[in-house]
């Protein structure tokens, strides 16, 4: 008997799915509080320099604070006033209207910076100066912990974020900690909670799980607005972890992982413990330890294959090279939109809340999409669509806020379906044997392309329209590479290497 087949007619499902869920709920939810985290507390608030040492006659304190900046700091080309530079004398002939004098001397800011504090008491940006020459700095906070999340281990699971960094340096080492301490959380949870459920049920545990995710980056926003200083904003999203630990002395071990490694005993022990919960002693009499470690055997030749078997053959070597193409694609653009919600002009809270609210119905429709249309056109479709919405904004005037976000956000949405659709794809076109490996290789290569994807925002230095149109540019890109794979829709999955190298068969 196979475990899925134990799984399904003995066990069920029905209430210890659901406590198993509900476990890891807290867990999960802090998830997106990290990830979107660098919204706010890496937020740059408006800025000058401070012009406080310009007085050298006294006449400089008897203005306004407006008249003062007006003699001391020059402005850009669009009319504002400049963020990184200040004129190393007072300009008082600006106060009549009159041209500054060709010989001024505009020089970067020579005693620090004055922030904008009406939104945030602190952020990094704030804390350190990272802005002006040291604004790369700001940018590789989300690249460190990004680049943990992508080396993470299971090994960090139970480890917090620390708020006691005193230097730039040591925060960035805590975020590249953190980052490792969160995908041992997501990997964990999600495997625990797909590998508890049946085939049958699989999806629905997808949805379930993926949505308690949305649910964080909701409330994110709310605790950010009352929570304006980034230690204490980490602390805040980060103590639901304190509880989650407790929690989980209650969560079961994997039954299927138990039995895979030898421990059929305690595998049937979990197994008998769900069927009780569930109402289904009665289903459990041919079920037996016994029963249990022939299943685990006869799926014992998965342990032969490393994620090199992905690149051997010439059609699963092409698959490899596509879906690693389109997860890099699809990943940039998620986080390239989430990452630059202040870029909008609109409230960055209320932003942060309606791209969060929208995954909702995203998410519920993608599912029923590929349900009826295929995987193949909801994934191009999805991320042709994004490319079409940031195409759309490079057009709209920086002023006309209100449009810029509703497209923004129909864009945001459109790139949360192609996330959504593109796991449940990516595991249809690998085989059974190589379908872990798979998984783990393209999850790597699109969050090595998301740790450089903060950086994308810095060519506004080259040119101001340049980072959406990179964005705009890998969504079609990977659009289009999702036409080259075939469609899963009906399909029998594959079950070897060799299935893949031949034509598949529909169900």
């Amino acid at each position: 008997m196979k475990f899925d087949s134990a799984l399904s007619e003995g066990a069920g499902f029905g209430k210890f799915q659901i406590q198993l869920f509900l476990i890891q709920f807290l867990s999960r939810m802090t998830l997106p509080c990290h990830f979107l985290l660098n919204n706010f507390i890496a937020a740059v608030p408006s800025h000058h320099c401070n012009i406080t040492a310009l007085d050298n006659v006294g006449v400089f304190w008897n203005l306004t604070q407006e008249q003062q900046l007006v003699v001391g700091v020059p402005k850009e080309q669009d009319g504002t006033l400049s963020s990184c530079r200040m004129f190393s004398e007072p300009q008082y002939q600006l106060l009549s209207g009159r041209e500054s004098s060709e010989d001024a001397e505009i020089v970067p800011c020579r005693n620090g910076l004055v922030y904008d504090k009406s939104t945030f008491r602190s952020t990094l940006a704030t804390e350190w100066d990272l802005v002006c020459s040291r604004k790369l700095m700001n940018k590789a906070t989300a690249t460190a912990f990004f680049i943990g999340v992508m080396v993470g281990s299971p090994l960090f699971g139970y480890l917090s974020d620390r708020a006691l960094s005193t230097s730039f340096l040591m925060f960035a080492i805590m975020r590249f900690l953190t980052g490792m301490c969160l995908t041992g959380i997501a990997i964990i949870s999600f495997v625990l909670n797909v590998e508890w459920v049946n085939i049958d049920r699989r999806t629905f545990a997808g949805i379930i799980i993926s949505l308690d995710v949305s649910l964080g980056s909701c409330i994110l926003p709310a605790i950010a607005y009352f929570v304006n200083e980034w230690r204490m904003l980490i602390l805040a999203v980060t103590s639901p972890l304190l509880l989650s630990v407790i929690a989980w002395r209650w969560l079961p071990e994997s039954a299927r992982w138990l039995s895979a490694n030898g421990r059929a005993e305690a595998a049937h022990q979990y197994i008998m413990k769900c069927a009780e919960m569930n109402n289904r002693t009665e289903y459990m009499e041919g079920i037996t330890p016994e029963t249990l470690l022939e299943s685990s055997q006869d799926e014992a030749t998965d342990a032969k294959y490393t994620f090199v078997d992905i690149f051997k053959t010439p059609n699963i070597r092409w698959l490899s090279i596509w879906l690693g193409i389109l997860w890099c694609g699809a990943q940039i653009t998620y986080f390239g939109i989430w990452l630059n919600i202040s870029g909008f002009g609109v409230n960055i809270y209320l932003t942060q809340f309606i791209f969060a609210a929208i995954e909702f119905p995203t998410k519920t429709g993608a599912y029923f999409f590929i349900q009826r249309i295929g995987r193949r056109p909801g994934e191009m479709g999805a991320l042709l669509s994004t490319g079409v919405c940031l195409l759309i904004n490079l057009f709209v005037a920086e002023e006309k806020r209100i449009i810029r976000t509703v497209v923004g956000v129909f864009g945001k949405a459109l790139s949360e379906a192609s996330c959504a659709i593109i796991y449940l794809y990516t595991a249809e076109l690998y085989p059974t044997v190589v379908r872990q490996n798979g998984l783990g290789y393209t999850s790597f290569v699109a969050w090595l392309a998301v740790s450089v994807s903060p950086f994308i925002v810095l060519l506004e230095d080259v040119w101001y329209l340049l980072p959406a149109l990179t964005y705009c540019a890998v969504a079609f890109g990977s659009g289009l590479v999702a036409s080259l794979l075939p469609e899963t829709l009906n399909a029998r999955l594959p079950e070897t290497i060799e299935d893949i190298e031949r034509p598949r068969k529909t169900q």
